[in-house]
């Protein structure tokens, strides 16, 4: 894919988040470390690009188009991680004869870091899961589901470090909460531990403790809703928590023009992001860092 074709394919404008007084400018090339966080959400089994008599989205998506990306950035910036925000099961076809066989192997191929686990990843139940596992040469992580009396015990973690060019890069993850919304015979005796709590206690563990240059959440718990605004979701996890500069999301489908930049508990600046669902977009944050501070740009990239 040649570079003005890639520039025509972003979609929305950029957003700039600047901390501690610096804009992105300020940051010289020779002394700045880039890292790229590209991620998905909701891709719900499409592994093809919708047909070309689509109503809304003829001919977008698809497997192969979003690889061939991933691998252009990359080769522009190899400091690349790739997360997915959960709901890689149920849509298509795809998913009921394989039952996410073919989503992990591709997902595989295509290098991602790490996912955090949806609500329709229990779709074929807790054991249609961890049967698809071996197939999945990344990390799973979920703080908030504790497996310990599940055959999921151990297959997945609560947080993991990554280090890319000497920047500490710590993931975690949250899902929502399954009672009401799958079959308790899906998930079995796995248990939902509080979605703040847990994030204000990752969140310590990996800024504070284990001095992470960055933090991310993998959220499955969707960007808001109107109708219950007082209902966790993304926006009322990063006002009532700090340490987290990132929240991927997912669940709601919610199609961001940009990252939303919210105030967390402390008035720190931090940014969510969602890029809808289906694999039609592909999203894409740039850290940069600069004598311990730190400036960003996010957009999101229409796979066409």
């Amino acid at each position: 894919m040649k570079r003005r074709k890639f520039i025509q394919q972003t979609v929305a404008s950029s957003t700039l988040l600047t901390l501690g007084g610096f804009s992105l400018s300020s940051f010289s090339e020779k002394s700045t470390k880039q890292i790229t966080i590209l991620h998905t959400n909701d891709v719900h089994s499409n592994i093809e690009p919708f047909p070309t008599n689509h109503y809304k989205y003829p001919n977008i998506g698809g497997v192969a188009r979003r690889a061939t990306l991933i691998e252009q950035i990359r080769n522009e910036n190899p400091n690349t991680l790739l997360l997915d925000a959960g709901d890689i099961f149920q849509g298509t076809p795809y998913f009921n004869f394989f039952g996410g066989e073919v989503e992990f192997k591709l997902m595989s191929m295509l290098k991602y870091d790490a996912a955090t686990i949806g609500n329709h990843d229990f779709d074929n139940g807790i054991d249609g899961l961890k049967l698809q596992l071996p197939h999945a040469k990344f990390d799973f992580i979920t703080s908030n589901y504790d497996f310990k009396n599940t055959i999921m015990d151990g297959r997945t973690h609560p947080y993991k470090i990554y280090n890319k060019n000497g920047i500490k890069v710590g993931v975690f993850g949250i899902g929502i909460e399954l009672e009401g919304l799958v079959d308790p015979l899906m998930y079995k005796e796995t248990k939902y531990l509080n979605p703040i709590e847990t994030a204000q206690d990752m969140s310590r563990i990996l800024k504070e403790e284990q001095k992470c240059d960055l933090v991310i959440c993998l959220s499955h718990l969707g960007y808001y809703y109107k109708k219950y605004p007082n209902k966790i979701c993304d926006l009322n996890l990063a006002k009532q928590t700090k340490n987290i500069d990132l929240i991927i999301g997912g669940h709601t489908h919610t199609f961001l023009p940009k990252p939303t930049v919210v105030k967390n508990s402390i008035g720190e600046n931090m940014l969510i992001n969602q890029v809808g669902k289906w694999g039609i977009n592909l999203g894409r944050i740039d850290y940069f860092f600069d004598n311990n501070n730190k400036a960003s740009k996010g957009e999101q990239i229409l796979l066409s």
